[in-house]
């Protein structure tokens, strides 16, 4: 497997705005910092004639990851692989989400849980995106199991399992009597407690999650960590992300000024339609159960990216 080299800053996935329509606005403000898909359940992706509706994507999207949930390692190993197939960058396994819908299909930060299960879905993730990495998303404990010792212990199971980075929300999940948005911001933040993971583990890529708005706040926390991921303030503000390229990897920004970041978009708008990332082959849709027939347009393409 492919090592994990974590970009200095990322935009964390967020359902229903890192979508591919989001990840490309992005695009025009940041052409390095790595993007995340939305959490995609890894059964809406295997049980679908057309895996593309969900994971196609355009090619100016790279550097981006493909975020998973689910708690069956088989239906996980399948739509990671479908996920090689259509070309992401990195596949990663959602063990910090708190919502109610993903607490009754067991995963998410209710997987955490579940160590021994948890590091299944990593195993069989692993090996079947090999050689492409697969990394994890997880929170520092969910309800009272947020001990220290119960922290590094899962990431432990994961790192051994196969994972090759995590991105740590500095924060447990309460999965009783708090909502999703709650969860954003109660508990307090522990910045301590992921710096102490790094301590422990300096060969394993960690990114910090939790509370950066700014790139000098981004800044700061890479000091102690090898990634940052910028959440809400990326699609509440998204201007922030417009000084990411030059700040952290020497290069000029795609555009100068607001007013370009939106002319772009609409010269982009008509040059996005129908253009995906890879046009996986007929032999490789077959080998992972899918009828190119039914993938594929009438006319023998890959479906429209825009519906």
């Amino acid at each position: 497997m492919l090592p994990f080299r974590p970009a200095p800053v990322a935009v964390a996935p967020m359902v229903d705005w890192t979508d591919r329509h989001g990840r490309y606005f992005l695009r025009r403000l940041t052409r390095r910092a790595r993007l995340y898909t939305e959490m995609i359940p890894a059964a809406a992706v295997t049980r679908q004639a057309d895996p593309g509706h969900l994971l196609a994507f355009h090619p100016d999207e790279h550097p981006v990851t493909l975020q998973l949930a689910g708690s069956d390692p088989a239906e996980l190993a399948h739509a990671a692989r479908l996920g090689v197939v259509y070309g992401y960058d990195a596949i990663d396994l959602n063990l910090g989400c708190p919502s109610g819908p993903v607490q009754a299909g067991h995963f998410g930060a209710r997987l955490m849980k579940t160590p021994w299960l948890a590091a299944r879905c990593v195993a069989a993730m692993a090996e079947a995106a090999d050689p492409v990495p697969v990394t994890v998303k997880l929170r520092l404990g969910v309800d009272h199991r947020d001990s220290p010792a119960h922290f590094l212990a899962l990431v432990a199971a994961l790192h051994d399992a196969g994972a090759r980075a995590v991105a740590v929300h500095a924060r447990k999940a309460w999965l009783k009597g708090l909502d999703t948005r709650a969860n954003r911001t109660v508990p307090p933040l522990r910045p301590e407690r992921v710096h102490a993971l790094k301590r422990l583990y300096p060969g394993l890529p960690v990114i910090y999650n939790g509370g950066i708005t700014t790139l000098d706040a981004a800044d700061a926390a890479l000091r102690r960590v090898e990634g940052v991921m910028i959440g809400r303030a990326a699609v509440e503000t998204p201007w922030v992300m417009a000084g990411a390229d030059s700040r952290f990897f020497g290069d000029a920004p795609p555009a100068e000024s607001r007013r370009a970041a939106l002319e772009s978009l609409d010269e982009a708008v008509a040059l996005y339609h129908g253009e995906i990332g890879h046009e996986p082959t007929d032999e490789e849709l077959r080998d992972l159960g899918v009828d190119p027939d039914v993938a594929r347009s009438q006319d023998g393409d890959l479906p429209d990216v825009l519906e």
